[in-house]
């Protein structure tokens, strides 16, 4: 975890604490970088990482303490990053071109695709829970239709 104190800038722009929602002020922003497989940014360079922001030390690192106990699954960052190239490809690319793009082994893209295929069901049945919003338990089940 990279950490950083209250920033200084006078032109930084608001924002929310990742733990507790509020605002946060320009000279009480703490932030962090941490590692999360589920993070696909714009830029690759910074894939697998996560900017965390807390309105206080005490937040930040709370928040870096819950993101240290989630564990970080290669094949989830390997998915994101084909999911990414996908979408300049909304007709297919080759394999080797994906791999090619993405950075990744055929191996590896194999093994996002497993991982994808193996955890949508799964983050699906998260959404069909009892206490989902009706909104989501309708569009799951025209989707099955």
């Amino acid at each position: 975890m990279t950490e950083s104190g209250p920033e200084d800038s006078s032109e930084a722009q608001p924002e929310l604490c990742d733990l507790c929602g509020d605002v946060t002020r320009d000279s009480a922003r703490w932030s962090a970088v941490v590692p999360d497989s589920s993070s696909i940014t714009v830029d690759p360079e910074f894939d697998g990482t996560r900017l965390i922001v807390g309105c206080s030390r005490q937040h930040l690192a709370e928040l870096a303490e819950q993101y240290k106990h989630r564990p970080f699954v290669d094949a989830e960052l390997w998915q994101g990053k084909i999911a990414r190239a996908m979408q300049q490809h909304p007709d297919g690319v080759s394999p080797e071109d994906l791999a090619e793009e993405t950075g990744l082994s055929l191996q590896q893209i194999e093994v996002g695709v497993t991982w994808r295929t193996i955890d949508f069901p799964h983050r699906r049945q998260q959404f069909r829970k009892k206490d989902a919003p009706e909104a989501y338990s309708r569009r799951f089940s025209a989707r099955r239709s």
